[in-house]
């Protein structure tokens, strides 16, 4: 039976370094590494929101970022900002 790789676009051997780095990395070392990822993302996602709002507070800032990543509701009950109204 011939083996399917997991990424079309990943040289076989790269492939196998990687499941195997996934095989025997520590929990704790791949939790770091969601949230230095996390971290990475909210980062990017505050710096376009920074590009399109040049005038906004650091609070509209927090509140537009929430409303990127929470749903509809609970934006409004934990900022009181209606991404609908306000904007993302």
């Amino acid at each position: 039976m011939e083996k399917k790789p997991l990424f079309l676009d990943t040289d076989e051997e790269a492939e196998r370094v990687l499941i195997e780095l996934a095989r025997t990395t520590p929990p704790w070392k791949k939790v770091e590494q969601v949230a230095a990822t996390t971290k990475a993302c909210r980062q990017f996602a505050m710096a376009g929101l920074r590009g399109r709002y040049p005038q906004a507070t650091e609070e509209e800032l927090r509140k537009r970022l929430a409303a990127l990543v929470l749903d509809r509701e609970t934006v409004i009950k934990a900022y009181g900002w209606d991404p609908e109204v306000e904007g993302y």
